[in-house]
């Protein structure tokens, strides 16, 4: 059985994590260096308390790491991501397939 959450991400690394992988598969971002990751270099803007991630709602109070470059260069040290903070980041092949756990909890979808 694999190990939950075998490079020990911390909570903010795990939902930053999270972020960038839903932002990665969100429509228009572009496979970087032919295939090994994607490159996000678009970001959300909250408004008030939270922010829209195409379908999903996230709080702000759950994206603080996206902001935080001590959280990214964690990321990028442990091989989930290469950063050019605070202007794009490509998510790593490792990055999109590690199994944060969060998605449920932090990306929220509206039942209607």
């Amino acid at each position: 059985m694999a190990k939950k959450n075998p490079l020990a991400l911390n909570a903010l690394q795990l939902k930053t994590l999270t972020l960038l992988q839903h932002l990665a598969s969100l429509a228009g971002e572009t496979p970087s260096d032919g295939g090994a990751g994607v490159e996000i270099s678009q970001f959300p803007h909250p408004h008030g308390d939270h922010f829209h991630l195409g379908h999903a709602t996230v709080l702000t109070r759950d994206a603080t790491g996206l902001a935080n470059e001590a959280v990214w260069v964690a990321l990028e040290r442990k091989g989930l991501l290469r950063s050019s903070f605070p202007y794009s980041a490509v998510v790593t092949p490792l990055g999109l397939d590690y199994d944060t756990g969060l998605r449920d909890e932090i990306l929220h979808h509206a039942d209607h």
